[in-house]
This record gives structure tokens, sequence and C-alpha cells, in this order.
């Protein structure tokens, strides 16, 4: 294919919200340092949830509290409203990564906002990013669209919803928009239509992947994005992962 493909290593936020063990800041930190050793350039290193539903997540703050500054990291931080934004911003994170859902159901589970509520949510955000002052140093902003190939409680999500959606994030000016298949019922079929979608409503957007291989597809899910033009997918070191409100799902 001849072109650099930028991958995002999600294992230390969506790789271990999942797992059992609920492992210390400390333990996480170190496991970001030791991925930056290995090369990874743009980490999704915390997530600014509440600890009462993802326990695996707390202690944000402390994670990023041990991983100072460095030229050519980016840590980013997953927020699911204005609440968590807060949060993010007073720990200096490189990027916050909002996630917003492309189906009520899970909107509502995820997050209780339906995706009407969610966009409005985002909007705030977006706005609180355009307006900070240069001084503060404000981190770039990224929206994560979940259930984009099908949503554990709403079923199929058609190309339509996912284009709407699409088009209504890149008016807001956000620069990066992911769609991610949340619980892996995407094929590479499935996966060209609503790149192709995603790209003829937001052709100055930049677009994201993130696949769970559920269905053993998650590969081949990626070269089908990558061929329809995608330039940065996420990954998970040793294909950990998968999410609290979608049963079933597995790693990245």
């Amino acid at each position: 294919m001849g072109r650099f493909i930028q991958i995002v290593e999600v294992g230390p936020r969506d790789g271990l919200q999942n797992e059992k063990a609920v492992l210390e800041p400390a333990v996480r930190a170190d496991l970001v340092r030791r991925l930056e050793s290995a090369g990874a350039k743009r980490i999704e290193a915390v997530s600014f949830v509440h600890p009462k539903y993802v326990p695996q997540m707390a202690g944000a703050e402390e994670v990023m509290a041990a991983l100072p500054h460095e030229a050519g990291r980016s840590r980013i931080g997953l927020v699911l409203n204005g609440k968590g934004y807060d949060r993010a911003l007073a720990t200096g994170v490189d990027e916050v990564n909002v996630s917003v859902a492309a189906t009520d159901g899970f909107g509502l589970k995820n997050q209780g906002l339906a995706v009407k509520d969610q966009l409005t949510m985002l909007g705030e955000i977006v706005a609180r990013r355009h307006n900070a002052e240069a001084s503060e140093g404000a981190p770039s902003l990224s929206a994560m669209i979940s259930c984009v190939w099908g949503c554990p409680f709403d079923g199929e999500v058609s190309v339509d919803q996912v284009a709407d959606m699409v088009g209504a994030i890149a008016e807001m000016g956000v620069g990066e928009i992911g769609l991610a298949d949340t619980i892996g019922a995407g094929d590479p079929w499935a996966v060209t239509r609503k790149v192709e979608a995603a790209k003829a409503v937001a052709p100055h957007a930049a677009l994201r992947l993130h696949f769970h291989d559920t269905r053993n597809t998650g590969l081949a899910n990626a070269y089908a994005g990558v061929e329809a033009g995608i330039n940065v997918l996420d990954a998970s070191v040793g294909g950990i992962g998968g999410c609290p409100f979608a049963p079933g799902a597995t790693g990245n």
C-alpha cells in the first residue's frame, strides 16, 4: 500500500477496563511507559469515568501525574461528559477523546444520554475547547462514535445513522472522528460502506477506526478500512479489551 498507518495504543484504557483485576495507578502508568519504550507515540492512557461503574479506571489523575509531558508523546484521556472533560483538563492530558454512541440504547446505558443529548454534550465541550485561551494549553479533541456496526441493545445500525452523526460532529469542527465496532459485529463489506459514507460527509476530518475481534474479523476489518483510505487504527497490546456495557465483546 506504500503509506504510513498510525496506531493508537488503547491497551491501558480499553484493554484494562474489562479485566477482572483492578490494577493500581502506578502499574498502569508503568504500562504506558513500557508501551512508549516499545515505540507507541499515541496512547489512550486513562478514562475519566466514575469508578463506581468502571473501577478498573479509578485513579486516572494518579496515572497522569506519574507521566510527565514528553515531546513526541501523546497521552489521551477518554471522557463521557463535561465532568470528565473537567477532570481531563486538570491533569494536562495531550488529547481528549469524547465518546458518543450511534444509538439511543447504548448511549442511555453508557452515559444516560440519547443520541440527540450526546451531540449537545459534545457540542458544549467543543465550544469550550474552541473558546479556551492559548495560554490554557487546551488539549486537542477527538470524538469516538461507538456501536457503528451494531448495538447490543438497539441491534443493526444503518449507514444513514452513521453518516448523519459523523456529519453533525464534523460540522462542530472536530478534527478527528473515530468509528468503533464496539461489539465486533462488522465485516469488511460493511466497513467499506460506512467508511465511504463517513468520508463523503466529513471530507476534511481525519477518520480513525476501532475494532473488536468478537467474530474473528478484526484484522480483516482493519485491512478493509485501510483499503478504504483510513490512516489511523486503534490497537491494544496483547489483543486485550472489551466494554463493560457491551456483553460478549472481546479484545481489540
